[in-house]
């Protein structure tokens, strides 16, 4: 049986030992992988998802983080397009951690903006109704949360904020006019923030290409194959004997692999390093090629 060709997040170097890391989109797919390896590290961790539905899955990924890396890991179900959702969010932080001894309140030192709704459709399909949900999530919720956590980030500017943005904004795929619109919106953000927020935190974006999540094996073939005719082209793609099963079944039908979780949660937590400290403002390329920044 083929395995993932990817690595976990090694707990050798624990560069955020005490640290607080709230994720968004943390249920499930990349932003599990990336609440995974910041726990890895020494991170502790708010887990925030948005549905019910996702609360046993929440519960389990935040117990299996805690007793595997030693660290604190809470799920919040929250909102984050709601003032009620945002400040859910800031008292849980405050309820469950401890002030910071060197400001004596509570210091969140990393923000990352996973929670995204994915919408695919050609251009006469998209509706007033799918521009106001796609953009309330994608858009406004990054906002009203980075302006909730604005007040209690460091002022010492080891702070990180990383955006999780599309390839397809990029690159123009088809059927992505809300989705790739909102992202877009999201990496502009990403530059002003850079700006307002330099004496705290660093802000920078990335911008995956298809990942094996939910949002890409619950996409249509359709946008899977405006996706694919982009692979002969993309360096990375090629299949590996090494990749799953999964990977292997796709990759025949649309003509190359796609990105493991764990591979984008790696350059997410390469950009929240202390070694990063001197990068802000930037969309750094987590595509496998298909889009070379430069």
């Amino acid at each position: 049986m083929a395995t993932q060709s990817t690595t976990q997040p090694s707990t050798a170097a624990r560069i955020h030992e005490g640290k607080l890391a709230v994720v968004t989109g943390a249920s499930r797919s990349i932003g599990a992988a990336v609440a995974r390896n910041l726990a890895a590290k020494g991170c502790n961790i708010v887990m925030v998802y948005l549905n019910t539905s996702s609360d046993t899955e929440a519960a389990g990924l935040a117990v299996d983080l805690a007793s595997t890396y030693s660290i604190k890991a809470i799920p919040c179900r929250a909102d984050i397009t709601t003032a009620e959702g945002v400040s859910e969010i800031i008292s849980t932080c405050q309820r469950e951690f401890p002030p910071s001894p060197q400001t004596r309140s509570l210091q969140i030192d990393i923000l990352v903006h996973s929670a995204a709704l994915f919408h695919a459709a050609p251009l006469e399909a998209c509706t007033l109704d799918d521009f106001q949900r796609v953009y309330s999530i994608n858009v406004w919720g990054p906002i009203n949360l980075t302006q909730a956590v604005r007040p209690y980030l460091p002022n010492d500017r080891s702070g990180r904020i990383v955006n999780i943005s599309s390839v397809g904004s990029k690159v123009g795929l088809q059927y992505l006019t809300l989705y790739g619109g909102s992202k877009g919106a999201l990496e502009a953000m990403t530059r002003t923030w850079a700006r307002e927020l330099a004496e705290s935190a660093t802000v920078n974006s990335i911008n995956p290409g298809s990942t094996m999540t939910d949002m890409y094996r619950n996409a249509s073939p359709a946008a899977k194959e405006a996706n694919a005719l982009f692979n002969p082209l993309v360096p990375l793609c090629p299949l590996r004997e090494s990749d799953t099963e999964e990977q292997q079944e796709f990759g025949k039908m649309y003509g190359g692999r796609v990105a493991y979780p764990e591979e984008i949660a790696g350059i997410v937590g390469m950009i929240c390093s202390p070694e990063s400290g001197w990068m802000t403002g930037c969309l750094v390329s987590a595509n496998g090629g298909q889009w070379m920044s430069g």
